[in-house]
Parts: structure tokens; C-alpha cells; sequence
């Protein structure tokens, strides 16, 4: 459907009043696209790399290097929340995409420097990069469509992709890279490509039109105290960055800190609820409890880039033909699934809801513990191989990842929407930013679960416990979803 046969779509004009179109799509999308695909070949190239750097390079034990990974994935989810809320009230989508992308240049390409001082610092000005270009460019997509413009779920359902194709390819480019030339090498090519994102967002600014422009024009020339919010700005970020580098030598302070954390943004939430209608209370609540199985889906899924990636490089037989395959190669196969699958998850749903078999929000969120489980079960059967004195197979962890993904299918697209339709219109906001927080959450609990497999349990134990833990967490949540879709207030 055209824009014309759709009705007026304000993102599909060009600054010059012109309409604009790649693919029946405004040619905006296809810059975010190719920008965030940029950006994400940067970040997972980095963080495939980061715990096999850790302890091979750094010489670091396994159970440090698991902490400080998760603590390092705890922040990364952390920072969008105030990154977002600092573009929507004074710095404009453009101008924090710009400062994120700059500062995330600038810390992969210290990476590259050999000098332990630079690891933390380079670490710390990823995360608070990460923390402007991540939610600012999701935000711009939206923008570029009316509300009721029917093109508005494909269009991210195509930057979805850009983001997978980042994914996949770092893995397979700054993985190689790092493992067979160096390192440093790795990480220096994960900056080039956070460079090309810039370049592209630059290049294409005129299809962009002006949804990255501050909310007010004053907004920049303000001043706070008497000093120029800018400069404000700036002496933030330039303190942050050394507290977070810090912080992450120190991962059990950051580890301490989810427990005080978490239950007070549940008792937020709580009092919330209670100021609510009944039947926008009910939402919340399921919200809630949605948010918090997440958490326990996160922190198993993130084993991808700390304990089953030192599995798989120390225990997996890699080779092809007698070509051994990188380790950081794994690290693209969730991404490459993701490809392949997500519009046929998309169309089943549809099918399903035409039907009027399309399952809840909470027995699609049990589907995926349980398929999360049955993707370590298939690391239990690959570890007992390791304990009887053999090598895995590499296919065992291939099936790992692809049952995660079809878990992660059921469960990361379906809870935006649910949070996005149950949440009261006063509480959107706040709801979306601590669905995002509870990652930062849960890439915490990875390092302390990962860790557990340098500190005596073993990776039979470790991944054993997730099956145990995961399945039951899946067969609880469908036993109780009748429950929950009654509190909802949805259709039994």
C-alpha cells in the first residue's frame, strides 16, 4: 500500500515537502537500518570477544571474568532509560545518536590500545554511549510513521533485521579478526564499524527530516544554575565514565546493588497499581510478573556470551573438514536464526489469532522457558560428554541456540506489545523503562550464574540448574496463566 492509498504519513516527507520512498518504505528507515546495523556489528564484534580477551589475554579466572561481563551487560541495559529521557526533554533523537555513536567509537577503538587502564575506561564509554544511540534510534523509526500508518509493524520488522545482520556478521568478521590476528585487532574493527554507522547517519540526515531535532530549539541554549546545561551534560558524562570503568572492576557492588534496586522499582510499580482503576490495575500486575519471569529468561540467555562461549571454545569440537571453525562464530548463529525466523513467528501468530487460537501474552512467555530449557538440556547432553573425557559436538550447541531463539521469539517482541497495551497512558513511559531496566537486571544475574562454572559446579551442574530452574519457571507460568489473563481482564 502507498502512503497516498494510506492516508497523509508524516515521516514518508522530506524536508523539502517532497515524498520520498525505498520498497513502499520512507528512504529514512533504510538510513536507521543500515546505522543501527553498523552499531550493532560494534557491539556484538566487542562483546563476543570481551570474556574470551578476559581470560586469555588478561588471564583473568573464570569467575571474575563472568562477573565482570554480567556487570558490564547490567550497565549497557541500564543507561538507555536516562539516554532516552535526556533526548525526548532537551537533547533532540539526532544530537544523542551523534554523542552515542562518538563515545562508542572512541571506547572500541581503546579497546585496541594494550594497556589495562584503557579496558576499563574504553568499557565505560561504550556503556554510556550505548546509553544515547540505543533508544534514540528505536525512537526515530517510530517517528517516521503516523500511528495508524498500517506500514508502521513492518517497518520494524525490517530494522529488526538490520539489527540481526549487524550481529551476525560481527561474529564472523571482528570474531575472526580477534581470534586469529589479535585480539586488539578485533576490537579496533568493531570501531570501524561503529564508524560507518556515524557516517551513514550523517550522510543521511535530509531523508530524516526533522525528528531528531530537540523538543524545544531553547532547549540547548538553557542553562542550569547559572551554567550552561550542555556543559552540565558533558561534566556528567566525563565523571560517569570513570565510575562505571570502576564499577566494573568491582562487579559484586554492582551485583549487591540489583537486590536493593530490583524491589524498589517493584514497590514503586505496587503503589502505582493501587492508584489505578481495577482494570488498569490488573495490567500492571501482569506487567509485573511478566518483568519478572523476563528477568530469569535474560539471565539464562546471556550465557551466550560468557559461560557457553567459554564452553564452546574450550570443549567443542570445531572442526570442519579439518578447518577449525573460530569460537566467535557461535556468537552469529542466534542472529542468522533470528533472520530466518522471525517473520514466519510473526505470520504464525497471525494465523493463530485469525483463528482464535493465538496463546496469551503469559503461556507465549512459558512456551519460551520452556523452550529455553530444552536449549540447555541440549548443553547438559554436550557437558556429560566433556565429563566422560571427550569433546562435544558442535551441533549440540547449534540446537542450544536455535531453541533459544524460537524462546527469545516467543517472549522479547510479544512483551513490548503487552506492555505497550496494558500500560495505563500515564505510565507508558515509565512501564517501557523498566521492561528495558530488568535486562540490565538479568545481564547482572548472567555474570553470577556464569561465574558459577570457574568456582567448582562445573558446566554440567551450571547448565543442569537452568534446565531445573528455567522449565519450572515455564510450567508455573502456564499453570497460573488462567489466573493471570482473569487479572487482566483478557478473554478466557
Amino acid at each position: 500500500m502507498t502512503s497516498n492509498q494510506a492516508g497523509p504519513v508524516d515521516g514518508s516527507l522530506l524536508p523539502n515537502g517532497s515524498s520520498g520512498e525505498w520498497f513502499g518504505h520512507p528512504k529514512g528507515l533504510f538510513v536507521l537500518f543500515f546505522a543501527e546495523m553498523w552499531e550493532r556489528f560494534s557491539y556484538y564484534g566487542m562483546r563476543g570477544l570481551l570474556i574470551l580477551y578476559m581470560v586469555d589475554s588478561l588471564k583473568y579466572a573464570d569467575g571474575r571474568a563472568s562477573g565482570i561481563y554480567g556487570a558490564y551487560i547490567g550497565f549497557v541495559y541500564a543507561t538507555p532509560l536516562i539516554g532516552g529521557m535526556l533526548a525526548d526533554r532537551f537533547l533532540g533523537y539526532s544530537k544523542a545518536i551523534y554523542l552515542g555513536g562518538i563515545l562508542m567509537v572512541l571506547g572500541h577503538f581503546a579497546m585496541a590500545i594494550e594497556v589495562p587502564i584503557f579496558f576499563y575506561g574504553a568499557m565505560g564509554m561504550i556503556i554510556v554511549g550505548n546509553g544515547f544511540f540505543k533508544p534514540n534510534i528505536s525512537t526515530m523509526v517510530g517517528k517516521l510513521y503516523a500511528k495508524e500508518d498500517p506500514r508502521r509493524d513492518g517497518a520494524f520488522t525490517i530494522f529488526y533485521m538490520g539489527i540481526n545482520s549487524g550481529a551476525f556478521l560481527s561474529g564472523l568478521v571482528c570474531g575472526t579478526v580477534g581470534e586469529k590476528i589479535g585480539w586488539h585487532y578485533g576490537f579496533g574493527l568493531a570501531g570501524i564499524g561503529m564508524v560507518a554507522g556515524l557516517i551513514v547517519f550523517w550522510l543521511g540526515q535530509k531523508h530524516l527530516g526533522d525528528y531528531g531535532k530537540p523538543p524545544r530549539t531553547e532547549a540547548l541554549q538553557e542553562t542550569w544554575a547559572g551554567i550552561p546545561k550542555m556543559t552540565v551534560l558533558y561534566a556528567s558524562i566525563a565523571l560517569f565514565i570513570p565510575f562505571a570503568g570502576y564499577m566494573l572492576t568491582q562487579p559484586e557492588w554492582v551485583q549487591n546493588g540489583v537486590y536493593v534496586i530490583g524491589p524498589l522499582f517493584v514497590l514503586y510499580v505496587i503503589v502505582e497499581a493501587f492508584r489505578c482503576p481495577a482494570e488498569e490495575r490488573g495490567g500492571l500486575f501482569l506487567i509485573l510478573v511478566l518483568v519478572l519471569f523476563s528477568i530469569t529468561f535474560w539471565a539464562c540467555f546471556e550465557q551466550a556470551g560468557s559461560s557457553m562461549n567459554l564452553f564452546a571454545k574450550r570443549h567443542v569440537d570445531r572442526h570442519i573438514w579439518g578447518w577449525e571453525m573460530p569460537t566467535t562464530w557461535f556468537q552469529s548463529v542466534n542472529p542468522l536464526f533470528i533472520i530466518f525466523l522471525a517473520i514466519p513467528f510473526s505470520g504464525l501468530w497471525l494465523r493463530l489469532g485469525k483463528a482464535h487460537r493465538n496463546p496469551s501474552s503469559p503461556a507465549k512467555f512459558g512456551f519460551a522457558l520452556l523452550q529455553l530449557a530444552a536449549g540447555f538440556m541440549a548443553m547438559v547432553i554436550a557437558a556429560k560428554k566433556v565429563d566422560d573425557g571427550s569433546q562435544a559436538h558442535l551441533l549440540w550447541i547449534i540446537l542450544a541456540y536455535f531453541l533459544h531463539t524460537s524462546g527469545e521469539l516467543c517472549l522479547s517482541p510479544v512483551g513490548l506489545s503487552t506492555v505497550t497495551k496494558l500500560s495505563p497512558a500515564r505510565l507508558t513511559g515509565l512501564m517501557m523503562g523498566i521492561w528495558f531496566l530488568s535486562n540490565a537486571f538479568a545481564g547482572v544475574l548472567s555474570g553470577q550464574i556464569a561465574a558459577r562454572t570457574g568456582e567448582g559446579a562445573g558446566y554440567t551442574e551450571t547448565f543442569q540448574m537452568i534446565v531445573y530452574f528455567a522449565g519450572g519457571c515455564g510450567i508455573l507460568l502456564l499453570l497460573i496463566t488462567p489466573l493471570l489473563k482473569k487479572l487482566a481482564h483478557e478473554p478466557q
